[in-house]
């Protein structure tokens, strides 16, 4: 166990912070140990709620920058939920928007960007959509064999 342990937190760029508590760890940090904690499972699918929340911008590319690794060095696939825009073009290579409950948009990043879907535009351009759409970030990734 604390052979892999190890190695997840290696691999989150954590090394060496076991001994650490909680209450010890910053924001970006604790994200990165939250992520150690689902590879110890080796799954084929990870989970992200808003995983740039709360975070400054620098250590919010980080955590994208990790997840992107993430995904190329294990195969994984992520399925991201984020209101950060910058987030979702920067990891994405398909998003999904949602508004009300429903689908409203399922595309590349760049055809997001070109959509001509209203909800879509006030989402990415205009003043007031952010408090009613949320957009789902799916990033596919083919698992090693």
């Amino acid at each position: 166990l604390r052979q892999i342990v190890g190695q997840r937190l290696e691999d989150v760029g954590l090394s060496g912070t076991e001994h650490l508590y909680p209450a010890e760890l910053s924001g970006g940090m604790q994200k990165r140990v939250g992520l150690a904690r689902a590879l110890a499972m080796d799954p084929s699918v990870l989970l992200y709620d808003e995983p740039t929340s709360g975070l400054d911008p620098v250590i919010g590319r980080t955590i994208d920058d990790l997840i992107v690794n993430t995904r190329n060095r294990f195969g994984v696939t992520s399925v991201v939920v984020s209101h950060d825009i910058e987030t979702i073009f920067r990891i994405s290579d398909r998003i999904v928007m949602l508004h009300e409950g429903r689908i409203v948009a399922v595309d590349t990043p760049d055809g997001l960007r070109r959509s001509s879907h209203p909800r879509v535009r006030e989402f990415l351009y205009g003043s007031n959509g952010y408090s009613n759409v949320h957009a789902t970030t799916v990033v596919a990734g083919e698992r090693e064999k």
